[in-house]
């Protein structure tokens, strides 16, 4: 192998890269583009629900109840009723997603000792929204039961209100205290981000090359296969890398995601899933002649595997056959190094099933491609 050869194959292509300015803009400022609008966007959180309010009982513990969920912040009362008429036309119409209804005698059923219920008639078009916003509803309404019954009692009988027995959920989070979706979403754009950039790059980078026919020329020269393999997929692992580096500089620096892990074992873990991106960016290069293919060929495989690898959906909550499916994506390894290394700050002796994990299917992915590659040069 001609180290020679390999350097000038390097140039090459770094000055195939660099030298068009739009070139330039496309491997930087969509990074940064993309990663502010999963960092402000993406977000378990329901904040200022469009809400109605019917309340037939118009007590001072009806309004005791609707003013918590103003003032919890979740809610927005957007409109007062004064009979179950309007509901359908604001729910169908898209303006309200839930509507509070207070019943007659809700606050007499309270003083009696009583449940006193409350319905709740959501919009379930979006069910992620609507069992999110149901979760809140159920908190507030349990700590408003919990607060009357413990006055309710030390009105009536204060001695026996002392000796009630009462359980209080403490909570604990560790890791992430306040519970910011922010820190979850950022520390993956890293893993989506260099996954779409490598493959991307290396699959465009070749098949370009075959679709202007300058392929042919190359290997009519004294450079071998192995060596024109590297000198295209050594600068994109480069790219890939500068990328994963920029993107978490502006985690940490802008959105204040805690960094408390070894950055070495977080650069380990990046090069392996990049190793495996280039085997998946070369697979694609051997069953693709056009640009036009390898841009279809990379979406069939960019889309499974950024849906199947925990960014936003819960593995766990996926059918068993797809939770299976999902130990094939190298990206489901990535998120948790990242997160890992970002939030926990644990080191390898935690993350080697993972480390291992890519390993062995960078590897099995490069050797498939490379020998493929190989044979569609020959």
């Amino acid at each position: 192998m001609n180290f020679g050869r390999i350097h000038q194959m390097l140039v090459k292509e770094f000055i195939h890269i660099f030298r068009d300015p739009r070139a330039r803009f496309w491997l930087i400022v969509p990074q940064i583009l993309q990663l502010l609008l999963f960092g402000y966007a993406a977000t378990f959180e329901v904040r200022h629900v469009q809400t109605a309010v019917l309340d037939l009982d118009n007590s001072p513990e009806s309004r005791e109840l609707i003013s918590r969920f103003t003032a919890s912040g979740r809610f927005q009362v957007v409109e007062v009723l004064n009979d179950q008429s309007r509901i359908p036309y604001l729910i169908d119409r898209g303006r309200v997603i839930l509507t509070i209804q207070i019943h007659p005698g809700f606050a007499r059923l309270l003083r009696k000792g009583r449940t006193a219920p409350v319905q709740v008639i959501l919009d379930g078009t979006n069910s992620n929204t609507a069992l999110i916003a149901l979760g809140y509803i159920n908190q507030i309404a349990g700590r408003f039961a919990d607060d009357y019954q413990a006055d309710r009692m030390q009105r009536v009988a204060p001695k026996l209100a002392q000796m009630m027995p009462r359980v209080e959920l403490e909570q604990r989070p560790w890791y992430n205290p306040n519970l910011e979706s922010r820190w979850f979403f950022v520390p993956g754009v890293i893993g989506s981000l260099s996954l779409i950039m490598v493959v991307n790059l290396t699959a465009f980078a070749v098949v370009r090359e075959r679709e202007m026919g300058t392929l042919e020329q190359i290997m009519v020269t004294p450079i071998r296969p192995a060596e024109f393999i590297l000198g295209k997929t050594l600068p994109v692992f480069f790219i890939g890398l500068a990328n994963v580096v920029l993107i978490s500089i502006i985690a940490i620096l802008w959105f204040r995601i805690p960094f408390n892990g070894n950055p070495a074992v977080m650069a380990l873990g990046a090069m392996l899933f990049l190793l495996s991106m280039l085997g998946v960016g070369l697979l694609i290069s051997t069953v693709c002649s056009t640009q036009q293919q390898a841009l279809a060929s990379s979406f069939f495989f960019i889309t499974p595997a950024f849906t199947l690898s925990g960014f936003g959906f819960p593995i766990s909550s996926m059918p068993q056959v797809l939770q299976w499916v999902t130990y094939l994506n190298p990206m489901r390894y990535f998120l948790v190094v990242l997160r890992a290394t970002f939030i926990k700050g644990v080191g390898l002796e935690a993350l080697w099933p993972e480390m291992l994990a890519m390993a062995t299917l960078g590897f099995l992915l490069l050797t498939d491609s490379v020998l493929r590659f190989r044979k569609s040069l020959d």
